[in-house]
């Protein structure tokens, strides 16, 4: 982590380098966690998953997890989720997921279908979490 009173940038081998110039994720004023939009990529290989479209859901789950783990904190300390998916008729499929990682007291959350995402990938899920 870099440190700065305001601002912190947030990394982790747990989850993908990115893939531009660009934080995993900033903490600012200490508090609050901004995390970088996450596709199905794996942290180890760098490549995008193959499997399912429930196996690329849960790849960019679990790279926010590690992200928000890597802040100190939990999934339960997210309070906003912003999703892209590239096919929209997959709404259902994800929110079997995504329901998984929320169990109690899920985030404000916004769904949008969208023609493309960086490297072809189906979706792209960036967080909000507040750590104070």
């Amino acid at each position: 982590m870099r440190s700065s009173p305001r601002k912190q940038a947030v990394y982790t081998d747990n989850a993908p380098r990115p893939v531009g110039p660009y934080s995993q994720a900033i903490l600012a004023g200490g508090c609050t966690l901004y995390i970088s939009g996450q596709i199905p990529l794996d942290p180890v290989s760098g490549e995008l998953v193959d499997g399912s479209f429930e196996d690329k859901v849960k790849r960019v789950l679990d790279n926010i997890k590690a992200i928000v783990e890597a802040a100190g904190g939990s999934m339960s300390d997210i309070v906003k989720v912003t999703v892209y998916l590239k096919d929209i008729g997959k709404f259902a499929q994800f929110n079997r997921v995504y329901s998984e990682y929320f169990k109690t007291v899920p985030p404000a959350r916004v769904v949008v279908g969208v023609a493309e995402l960086p490297l072809g990938a189906e979706l792209e899920v960036e967080a909000i979490a507040y750590l104070c």
